[in-house]
């Protein structure tokens, strides 16, 4: 069964899929995160995120939380720089509950001052709890280092002095310029007639009124790389390293995506994993990444060693990156390192509920979604050539930045 499109009048587009389970997965995703934030919001898209379940102009928080839990449901969000996204897990009988509360919580929240205050305490929290795990805060300061001084590179969780000047109104401004209905997609993966779920759509959503506009965020420009070392109360040393890379449109992320999985994917046999872990026994946790965004991307390469071990796994990280600046893939090395990448995209796939995410993802940024055999077609077309530029264009020592958290000498 391929996806199924529709588009209510206001603008919010659906996509579904049909899934022969008893378990749903449905999800409303908006083209809206960190960035969007002005200086003085820092923190307010995943404060949002919070404070959306806390109540509306008919249910308190406790009946928002229950509402699917009653009935074995699983109610979720998260917020990302480019996007939010609200979604749960349920029995697929429960559709027409699951979309009414989404609509509920998304439009009618009313943010009651007195759970914005408990709500505050409970990210401060949240954000304390980063601070103590060094390999997670990393990945964000080191976003900071990258896009220094703009929205992108700004914690999605913000600080706790933001977080505290937060109200009602500056909740309601952001939504106003920001939770718009071209800028939302409604997505599914479970068992439900299409026709049936596009009217549970329009009779819960078809009545918001249409909005939208071009999306006004400040382009990212003239990046600068920076080494910076801190220290820190770890045991160990946490590192990374990296450099900006290609937005979502760029022709060529597919390719840099096989190419960080050849690097540091997850695989045990990445070429990062066998140099560094296998070979030498330097580090537990060395991998790469590469994540897109609509007029960026971030390549990076984290690993955790011990202080004596530093310097030698960086010099092995760097021959490995000028193995891939140097030298072609083989053939055979091609064929498997596409084939790994395929299978892994088949087996995240596998999960209806990632399916979901993927694909309203995928219509978001998009506006269309490949299926899994589009997929293995753009990885079938990358050649060794297409890789050796990449790796020159990208993995380039002197443009790279670097972040490091020293363990405190006693």
């Amino acid at each position: 069964m391929e996806y199924q499109y529709s588009k209510l009048s206001n603008g919010i587009r659906l996509i579904h899929k049909m899934a022969n389970s008893p378990v749903a997965h449905c999800g409303i995703i908006i083209n809206a995160g960190s960035r969007d934030e002005l200086p003085e919001e820092t923190g307010i898209a995943h404060f949002i995120e919070h404070v959306i379940f806390k109540g509306t102009n008919k249910r308190k928080a406790w009946h928002v939380i229950s509402r699917l839990e009653d009935v074995g449901g699983d109610l979720n969000a998260y917020t990302s720089k480019e996007e939010t996204f609200v979604y749960a897990s349920f029995l697929s009988r429960y559709y027409e509950r699951s979309l009414e509360l989404f609509a509920d919580i998304l439009f009618n929240s009313s943010f009651p001052e007195k759970e914005l205050e408990k709500e505050k305490d409970v990210i401060i929290d949240e954000i304390n709890s980063y601070l103590d795990s060094p390999s997670e805060l990393i990945f964000d300061e080191f976003e900071e280092v990258l896009f220094t001084d703009h929205p992108i590179g700004h914690s999605i969780l913000g600080s706790p002095e933001s977080v505290k000047s937060f109200g009602r109104q500056h909740i309601q401004s952001f939504m106003q310029r920001n939770y718009l209905t071209d800028r939302m997609v409604i997505c599914s993966v479970g068992n439900i007639d299409f026709g049936k779920f596009v009217i549970l759509c329009e009779k819960y959503f078809g009545h918001i009124p249409a909005s939208g506009g071009k999306n006004e965020r400040t382009p990212f420009a003239g990046y600068k790389p920076s080494i910076i070392q801190a220290n820190k109360s770890n045991v160990q040393v946490h590192c990374m390293l990296g450099n900006v890379a290609y937005d979502i449109t760029n022709e060529r992320k597919n390719s840099l995506a096989l190419l960080t999985n050849i690097l540091g994917g997850p695989g045990m046999n990445s070429r990062l994993n066998m140099a560094i872990r296998e070979k030498h026994g330097y580090s537990y946790n060395i991998e790469a990444h590469y994540q897109p965004y609509c007029d960026t991307g971030i390549f990076n390469i984290y690993l955790g060693t011990d202080t004596e071990f530093l310097e030698k796994s960086l010099k092995l990280v760097h021959k490995e990156l000028k193995n891939l600046r140097d030298s072609e893939l083989g053939t055979l090395q091609l064929h498997k390192a596409k084939q790994q990448i395929i299978g892994q995209i088949a087996i995240s796939l596998e999960s209806n509920l990632a399916e979901m995410v993927s694909i309203g993802k995928s219509h978001l940024f998009y506006d269309r979604v490949d299926t899994i055999e589009d997929m293995i077609k753009k990885i079938e077309a990358i050649s060794s050539k297409d890789l050796l530029e990449i790796a020159n264009e990208i993995f380039i020592p002197e443009q790279f930045s670097m972040l490091t958290y020293l363990p405190k000498q006693e």
